[in-house]
């Protein structure tokens, strides 16, 4: 096919790249640890692990997994913030041969059963913040280890004072009783006396199920491979490689959380294999202590979403702040609006960069130049070695202009293996090798890509994904409502918020008992922010609710 994008490639970065140059993911890690022993790897709260470090806690941790009777392919979910403990865990449990389950630790003891029971997940790491949460669901599930963590738990001394403030003051730790626990240190000094056994394990081997909505409101999880994971790293490191020599170690901060399939892919696995220093941050939704760790550190890099970059544009010590050491900024999971994207650069000198790409494509298909060739409004250019085309109904594909808008369709290395245990729907997604995106848009003659709607329902708050079905059947769960519809309204803060039609089948329901049944039941991105109360909903004569109709309206 036509690629005209290459034409525009920014200078340094190949129109391909090898998604075999490393057998494993653990084969790129074994590789970096000896590269760079010595280099900070992360930063978190004050404290710094090496890559020695990083390495040497990782092989504990997952001889300890596999001395707990843990076996190669065994799921393991991963429920935290960003914590120092999260790379030592996510590496420890890949170098012993399981499978990732990355889970949003604010999800709802509903949304807790659904992925833990759907994954088939055996253990789990979980910050004790939400362990209340675990012990509502934990008996339905086949979970039999269960290793707690706290905010504190690596800092030393300071960790104590620390975990005083989360647990006594801030109250921020539920009382919970789950018994046979272990704490995560304990697992690091116990796995010292083990080691891990070697195991069998390819390019095409599923290590993490990324869970991720769908239009039934059933969370699914994207199975990545190997292949998939390996691929989209070189290529995120090919696009930004122009903008270190050979040798240079970016500072990179991380406000992103790393069980979003964003910071997975981009900080814990492409900056690492750079040799990069990622910085944690543990609540991004706290300004004033990113912006005081931003100014400790001086990133090169800085990733993130629309919503914080407006954010910190919002505070007033964020001006101040010292912006000469910035190489690139990163925005992706929501559309970057240009407004916030004129001010970030006319403030810190640095362009705001927008990528595109979605959970099953592990995560990165489309990138801005890190130039002046970027073109804000667009999602830029397809990533080396991935073909992107836009297709009509049929799946014929369409020739570039802003006349010819169609679905966006992908296909390369870093693309899905498929759904967990769901064919159907992997057949659906896949189409003759194309991944079908479900965003409609447009290919300008030069290659870039710009999209104009999507083709789905799918809300996005925050670059978090958020299915009308999903909140609909939440709402069908209380007796007072008949029938409801979710959509997304604009928001200046979060780009969409959710927004729900209600029939009451009882008069005495009220706007505040459906928004306080929703946060029940749902994590708090999802909960609507208006309610409107309806005599009716739109339908079609199949009696399907039309959505549009109401976002019209």
């Amino acid at each position: 096919m036509d690629k005209p994008w290459l034409q525009h490639y920014p200078a340094g970065v190949p129109a391909n790249i090898d998604p075999n140059a490393y057998a494993r993911v653990t084969d790129m890690l074994d590789e970096c640890f000896k590269l760079y022993a010595n280099r900070p790897a992360f930063y978190y709260m004050g404290k710094m692990l090496t890559f020695r470090d990083i390495d040497e806690q990782s092989r504990n941790f997952g001889a300890y997994l596999r001395s707990r009777g843990l076996e190669p392919g065994d799921r393991v979910a991963l429920m935290m913030p960003n914590m120092i403990q999260y790379p030592i865990a996510m590496f420890g449990a890949l170098r012993a041969g399981m499978i990732l389950v990355n889970t949003n630790p604010l999800y709802t003891p509903r949304e807790m059963r659904h992925q833990f029971v759907d994954s088939g997940a055996k253990a789990i790491i979980i910050a004790e913040n939400f362990a209340a949460n675990l012990q509502q669901v934990i008996a339905e599930t086949q979970i039999k280890t269960v290793i707690l963590t706290s905010i504190g738990e690596m800092l030393g001394m300071k960790g104590h004072v620390v975990n005083f403030v989360v647990r006594r003051v801030k109250k921020m730790v539920p009382k919970f009783d789950i018994p046979n626990t272990v704490r995560f240190t304990d697992t690091l000094k116990q796995g010292k006396r083990f080691t891990i056994e070697p195991f069998q394990s390819g390019p095409e081997d599923t290590i993490a199920l990324q869970y991720t909505g769908g239009t039934t409101g059933v969370s699914k999880g994207t199975m990545l491979t190997n292949r998939n994971l390996v691929a989209n790293m070189l290529q995120i490191r090919a696009w930004l490689g122009p903008l270190f020599k050979e040798g240079e170690q970016p500072i990179v901060l991380c406000p992103l959380p790393l069980y979003h399939i964003f910071s997975f892919t981009v900080n814990c696995l492409a900056f690492m294999n750079c040799g990069g220093s990622n910085v944690l941050i543990v609540n991004a939704r706290d300004l004033p202590a990113l912006i005081k760790e931003w100014k400790t550190y001086n990133p090169n890099i800085v990733t993130g979403v629309n919503t914080l970059f407006n954010g910190l544009l919002n505070q007033p010590a964020f001006k101040d702040l010292d912006f000469s050491t910035l190489r690139a900024c990163v925005g992706g999971a929501m559309a970057i609006q240009r407004a916030v994207a004129e001010k970030w650069q006319q403030v810190t000198g640095c362009q705001l960069t927008e990528g595109y790409g979605m959970t099953e494509s592990s995560p990165v298909l489309c990138v801005n130049p890190v130039d002046s060739t970027m073109r804000l409004g667009t999602i830029g250019l397809p990533v080396p070695s991935t073909d992107v085309r836009i297709a009509d109904e049929k799946g014929d594909p369409l020739p570039p202009g802003p006349d010819n808008v169609g679905e966006i369709q992908a296909r390369g290395p870093q693309v899905m293996k498929g759904y967990w245990q769901r064919p159907d729907a992997t057949a659906d997604t896949i189409r003759n090798g194309w991944l079908c995106t479900g965003d409609m848009g447009f290919m300008h003659k030069d290659g870039y890509f710009q999209i104009v709607d999507r083709k789905k329902d799918m809300i996005l708050v925050s670059g978090f994904n958020v299915y009308p079905n999903e909140i609909e059947d939440v709402l069908a769960l209380n007796p007072k409502v008949l029938e409801s519809a979710a959509i997304g309204i604009p928001d200046e803060k979060s780009g969409e918020v959710v927004k729900v039609f209600v029939v009451k089948k009882d008069n005495s329901l009220t706007k505040e008992q459906v928004i306080a049944h929703c946060r029940e039941n749902l994590t708090g991105y999802k909960v609507p922010k208006q309610v409107e109360f309806r005599d009716s909903l739109p339908k079609t004569n199949v009696g399907k609710i039309l959505r549009r109709e109401l976002r019209d309206t």
